[in-house]
């Protein structure tokens, strides 16, 4: 909690009210039916944690909410696992799972663990919310033993660009300027430079999209702010949001989103954008790449690959 407070001061280099935040995720996390608003937490989870490999001693799960990666992992892939967040109403509600569980109320920006401690580290869907996203990831690498792997899963910068697109002409239109409704969110073209200055290498970068349909602009309004974003804990906290939008603002913006983006059956799509990163922290044990000018087989030779395995085969 005192973490929290830690990065909540406005500005630039902290576009998120951290306290308010945590705020919301108590709130979510005690709402009734929380399944019927994770649907889009649950898929994602099940993603990020559907890798398998060695077994992983200890893992972290960062920002872990009511456990979207825990209940997808088995005993064969982790054999304990410690979950982190900064909502302790999220963590008392959180899914059972069949791996030994430690639940620890913490800031994604202030792991409270020593240095080389975990062999594997996930998270999914949190950390677009950190203010400092640089010193989260060097956190994270921090507390990875050696040969230590992160998994990751975020939300991308094309997420929901239909609605902020409508929003934004909309409001130009009837108010002459437009504010942020839909947070800001981290561009590809940063995840990997961002991963390799905190430490981490063999580095993997991924983009997905899901997409969900509603009937209208005023239904993915509802279900964003009544669901998704609310029971998700997740409503913006930028510092800079507008409290409210005018009804002829979000008329307007209906009509545009419609027009747009519209679907021939006459719904409308939200797309969703996620990144899902891998990065392993350095060990003398792993595979390095070959000093440049090593090589002694042509990439030209690749088209007579077919030859040299018909002669081996006779």
């Amino acid at each position: 909690a005192a973490a929290a407070g830690a990065s909540s001061g406005s500005g630039a280099l902290s576009p998120f009210d951290r306290r308010l935040k945590r705020k919301q995720k108590n709130w979510a996390a005690l709402q009734a039916e929380p399944a019927k608003c994770d649907y889009l937490r649950e898929e994602v989870g099940g993603r990020a944690g559907a890798a398998r490999g060695p077994t992983f001693p200890l893992a972290l799960d960062v920002g872990s909410g009511r456990g979207y990666i825990a209940q997808h992992l088995t005993k064969e892939t982790v054999e304990k696992l410690v979950q982190v967040d900064i909502a302790e109403n999220a963590l008392k509600n959180a899914v059972e799972s069949e791996i030994p569980t430690i639940s620890v109320v913490a800031d994604e920006e202030f792991l409270p663990f020593k240095e080389d401690t975990f062999d594997l580290v996930v998270s999914s869907l949190s950390l677009h919310w950190v203010n400092d996203l640089p010193r989260a990831f060097r956190e994270i690498h921090q507390v990875l033993k050696p040969d230590g792997v992160f998994i990751g899963a975020m939300f991308g910068g094309d997420t929901l660009y239909e609605l902020r697109c409508s929003l934004q002409l909309a409001e130009l239109e009837r108010e002459g300027g437009f504010s942020p409704h839909v947070s800001p969110f981290t561009a590809v073209s940063d995840l990997g430079h961002l991963l390799s200055r905190a430490g981490f290498n063999t580095l993997t970068v991924d983009t997905d999209e899901i997409q969900v349909n509603y009937p209208g602009l005023f239904e993915v309004m509802e279900d964003l702010q009544g669901k998704y974003i609310l029971c998700m804990g997740e409503s913006n906290c930028t510092w800079n949001r507008k409290p409210l939008l005018h009804r002829e603002t979000m008329l307007a913006a209906a009509a545009i989103y419609r027009e747009m983006y519209g679907n021939s059956d006459g719904s409308v799509p939200a797309t969703f954008q996620i990144y899902y990163v891998i990065g392993w922290k350095f060990h003398e044990s792993q595979a390095r790449p070959a000093q440049r000018g090593s090589a002694t087989v042509s990439f030209a030779d690749l088209a007579k690959i077919d030859g040299f395995l018909s002669r081996g085969k006779k």
